[in-house]
């Protein structure tokens, strides 16, 4: 039987599972390993895991037994059945006080599932979301952990020496809240992210189609931008993308790439949460429906040597659009933080849990795919007002849209003119003028629910929570349906 020597131990030796326990080694720690496919546990140790402090295990059995009292299982495998078959697989050889991590993409009511099986076993439940891909399980992810509170001292240093730090030694990681909050939180952040992802994406098409420019001009473009107000992963990513080189052509290689895009499913989660909890998570949505339409490549191409539309005129002040497409990129980007935060602050309500919305924009701030220049204005404003209803209406975030809304229109008047789509972009600046109206009408809506279906409306001269049902034609009875919101 293997002797317990390990700190922590780590099933899924995938991509972000070995760079994670990597990572842990660096950082002082022995991690046992284990994977259902054994053999990636002789590749690993005699791989990139040779000669350092790692303990390999053929069985769970044999895992369970390498690891110190109380025992910390992190799992890093396929969100879904796997995680629950890996639970089954440890859970005979653990005894009560023992910790169990998923640290994959778990949809949030599966954690909190499993934290009430756990529990009820005597062990410790912890959902956490890690961030940052690849390098960033290497050298520093985004990690976002929830569940049983009493777990935390006992993962804290752990956790918080292998995640990014920031302002000098921050860790990019602390305690989110009970249940699946961890896990929530991270699904929202990937939701934020498809936004992110999107908006770059019309950007691009725009300075292609409106423009002109070639790839190498566009990064030079995006480079200038990660100087500003978007400074940011995922812009600084792309400008690299943008001027890499393809070496069979000699091209840009992002010419060479099919124009269809995968998703895993946090986007999909992100939007029926939105749905559920009643928040217009409108840009979000855009983004995720957005890489359906991409995946109608073969029906789009059909499409269009059937439909036409403008043809996009080039414009001829490039440089003034292309600060106006900045504005309208932040203003965008400021939308899918505000509806993004409009949805925690939603499900915590629903559950019953207090998140630390200050400290989950600090969280973000290094080592995740989000991570953008701005966040440390979000925990300000968090600091200034706990409760904020929405980031529009503190003082920084309501100066800095007003700043960013006129070229923003621009953009769009631009893109709608000339046929170029900008789902997500448009869908954030309705969003935004919807949410500064003081009066939309949906008064017409309810008058017409009421019609055809005796739904009831409220009237503005009477209390809020007070019903009325009109006979519009003459010929409807007294009755109304019952009032409810779907």
């Amino acid at each position: 039987m293997a002797t317990a020597t390990a700190d922590i131990g780590l099933i899924g030796l995938a991509v972000m599972g070995e760079n994670l326990v990597l990572n842990m080694e660096s950082r002082g720690y022995t991690v046992a390993v284990f994977n259902r496919t054994t053999s990636k546990v002789d590749e690993f140790i005699n791989g990139r895991g040779k000669g350092k402090k790692f303990v390999g295990a053929k069985t769970p059995q044999e895992f369970v037994a390498s690891l110190k009292r109380p025992r910390k299982v992190m799992m890093l495998v396929k969100a879904g059945d796997a995680v629950d078959a890996t639970i089954a697989s440890v859970v005979p050889f653990l005894e009560p006080g023992d910790i169990l991590i998923d640290g994959g993409n778990t949809h949030f009511p599966d954690t909190n599932r499993r934290m009430a099986e756990a529990n009820a076993k005597g062990l410790l439940y912890i959902g956490t979301g890690v961030s940052g891909g690849e390098e960033g399980a290497l050298k520093g992810p985004s990690i976002m952990p929830g569940g049983d509170a009493a777990a935390w001292p006992e993962v804290k240093e752990i956790f918080q020496s292998i995640a990014a730090k920031v302002d000098g030694n921050v860790p990019c990681c602390d305690w989110v809240g009970p249940q699946g909050a961890g896990h929530f939180v991270k699904m929202v952040h990937n939701g934020i992210e498809y936004g992110d992802m999107q908006l770059i994406c019309e950007g691009y098409h725009l300075l292609g189609s409106l423009l002109g420019l070639k790839p190498k001009e566009m990064s030079s473009v995006f480079a200038k931008w990660n100087t500003g107000v978007l400074d940011s992963y995922l812009i600084e990513i792309t400008t690299e993308i943008l001027a890499y080189v393809d070496p069979l052509t000699g091209q840009p290689l992002v010419d060479a790439i099919l124009d269809t895009a995968g998703q895993k499913g946090t986007g999909k989660w992100t939007i029926d949460s939105a749905t559920e909890q009643g928040i217009p998570l409108t840009l979000i949505s855009e983004a995720v429906f957005s890489r359906c339409l991409s995946a109608q490549k073969d029906k789009r191409v059909a499409a269009s040597k059937i439909l036409t539309g403008p043809l996009p005129h080039v414009s001829s002040d490039k440089q003034a659009f292309i600060d106006d497409l900045e504005m309208a990129l932040y203003a965008s980007k400021l939308v899918s933080y505000a509806q993004g935060y409009d949805l925690m602050g939603a499900q915590a309500a629903a559950s019953g849990w207090t998140l630390n919305n200050g400290g989950i924009a600090l969280m973000w701030r290094g080592g995740c795919i989000i991570r953008s220049a701005f966040l440390g204005k979000i925990k300000e404003a968090f600091d200034r007002n706990p409760t904020l209803a929405n980031l529009f209406v503190d003082a920084y975030f309501a100066a800095e849209i007003t700043k960013a809304q006129a070229g923003w229109r621009r953009v769009i008047a631009a893109a709608v003119t000339n046929g170029i789509p900008t789902p997500a972009m448009s869908a954030a600046l309705a969003y935004f003028d919807g949410y500064r109206t003081a009066r939309l009408p949906a008064n017409l809506l309810q008058a017409q629910r009421d019609y055809f279906g005796a739904h009831t409306y409220e009237r503005l001269d009477k209390p809020r929570g007070e019903f009325f049902h009109t006979n519009w034609t003459g010929r409807g009875g007294t009755t109304a349906s019952s009032s409810y919101n779907a």
